[in-house]
């Protein structure tokens, strides 16, 4: 990557001389000069710009898929692995796929800047299908466990690299919507795997094998789609293919003219430099620490980090992970079908999400939906008060009644470690501070989050991904966000949306 940059050194002296008009004037920010190298973004984004992302969204169904079925396999596989399963059992075959998902994510992001973002999906995608077959095959607690680790592996590689692949190809206006398709797709995976999971629960035998083998399709239809998509824009300038990239955004931005696609890959170029021209050849280890000792990139991982932490230890998964165990033991008697009401209404907010959030932005969504979190946990610690619950059996007392690559690396990191805090101990707790307390502490949680939003959280709503970096050299980039977007609110904005090419 070095030497590409090399080839340049001179196209970059006389960039940089350009800057300056006269030695009194302030020299230009790399934000202002990627906005103004970003024309590109005001023409009409493609059919293909969509299609290529709900493509590759097919990576967060996997993973919605995967923590949607392990509700309904956890009531209904019964004695199927040699014995009735222990709170224990329950909360290890549950948290291992995190613990793998960790793990996957960080070869997935040692993987995206050497090989590109494609090969790590198709790694992705050969690994959950591995560990699907283990699972379905499974006769015994430690294969379960194994081919769900396994899974683990697919699913964090994916979770890791398909937003950060839709982020790269995606026009800056419709990148929030794009992200959050995929964070719709997620959420329609756990939908059809509670679906399935409720129908084959009443089912004879062991029908919950077929729950999970059902996961292998979308891997096997991602992985054949994925030769259609093209490779990141940001990847191939990085490589020195210009020319490539220049036809990938003739894909995404088709109206655009010859000028326009240059200058972007110009602004690329920009970024990718700025990022790049102090790391040399640094050591992995040495490139971490850079991350926290440049203030700038530390606040925008500090900020990534904490959001993505509070979204998972704020307790939302333990209803997606146990909640038709919670409905059985509250006494439901089809608890797996009632089950899907938490799936379903996920499903439905998140289509909710993707028509707001590039109209009202992350921040005020984040602002709104993290205090609602805070408030519907204290309901339910409130509820769980009154509900008379045997802590040692966890049932009803007196019987049954019914550098982009490495920070997004760091930000799935925190999403697996803490969901697998999340996923292992929450029974646990159930049984040592009750119900109530669990979900109290919850509540508590989500309401620091909040207060972190509001605090620290900026609005980069509209920005060129070449910019948002910038933001963060003005502290936590609240003001700095909000004062960028009154500069280029006067900017000229298409609304309209070819499906050309």
């Amino acid at each position: 990557m070095e030497k590409v940059f090399e080839k340049n050194e001179t196209n970059w002296s006389e960039h940089s001389a350009s800057q300056v008009e006269n030695a009194g004037e302030r020299r230009k920010s790399v934000a202002d000069e990627v906005t103004e190298l970003s024309s590109i973004e005001a023409t009409a984004a493609s059919k293909a710009a969509w299609l290529i992302s709900a493509t590759v969204s097919t990576g967060g169904f996997l993973f919605g898929y995967d923590t949607g079925y392990i509700s309904s396999v956890l009531v209904t596989v019964g004695a199927s692995l040699g014995h009735e399963l222990s709170s224990s059992d329950e909360e290890l075959v549950t948290s291992l796929t995190s613990g793998g998902a960790l793990i996957g994510a960080v070869f997935a992001g040692l993987m995206a800047d050497r090989f590109g973002r494609k090969l790590p999906i198709w790694s992705a995608c050969a690994v959950f299908i591995i560990g699907t077959v283990l699972q379905t095959a499974a006769y015994s607690v430690a294969q379960f466990a194994v081919g769900r680790f396994v899974v683990g592996l697919g699913v964090g590689s994916a979770a890791m690299i398909v937003p950060l692949y839709i982020g790269e190809i995606a026009p800056a206006k419709y990148r929030g919507r794009m992200i959050a398709f995929n964070n719709m797709s997620v959420t329609l995976g756990q939908l059809i795997a509670s679906a399935i999971g409720a129908g084959l629960a009443q089912v004879p035998g062991e029908a919950w094998r077929g729950t999970v083998g059902i996961g292998a399709l979308p891997a096997i239809t991602l992985g054949i789609m994925l030769f259609w998509c093209p490779e990141s824009p940001r990847q191939l300038v990085a490589r020195g293919r210009l020319d490539a990239a220049e036809k990938v955004l003739l894909q995404v931005y088709p109206t655009s003219s010859p000028e326009q696609r240059h200058a972007k890959v110009k602004s690329i170029e920009m970024s990718i430099h700025e990022a790049t021209a102090s790391m040399g050849n640094e050591s992995l280890g040495t490139s971490f620490l850079r991350i926290f000792r440049t203030p700038p990139t530390g606040r925008a991982v500090l900020t990534a980090c904490l959001t993505m932490a509070i979204s998972q230890l704020g307790g939302f998964n333990t209803l997606m992970y146990y909640s038709a165990r919670l409905f059985a033991i509250v006494g439901f008697s089809n608890a797996t079908a009632v089950a899907i009401t938490v799936s379903g209404t996920n499903f439905i907010f998140s289509i909710v999400n993707l028509f707001l959030v590039d109209r009202f932005g992350r921040r005020i969504l984040l602002v709104v939906t993290v205090l609602g979190m805070s408030l519907c946990m204290l309901t339910a610690a409130v509820a769980f008060h009154w509900i008379p619950i045997n802590l040692q059996t966890l049932e009803l007392e007196g019987g049954n009644v019914g550098v982009r690559a490495l920070g997004t690396m760091l930000n799935t990191v925190t999403c697996w470690s803490t969901n697998i805090i999340i996923a292992s101990t929450f029974l646990s707790m159930m049984k040592g501070m009750t119900p109530s307390g669990a979900f109290g502490f919850y509540s508590a949680i989500c309401f620091i989050g909040w207060v972190f939003i509001v605090l620290c959280y900026p609005d980069v709503k509209g920005m060129p991904l070449e910019a948002i970096r910038e933001v963060f050299r003005h502290g936590f980039g609240r003001a700095y966000s909000k004062q960028w977007q009154k500069e280029n609110k006067d900017v000229p904005k298409v609304v309209q949306q070819t499906f050309g090419h």
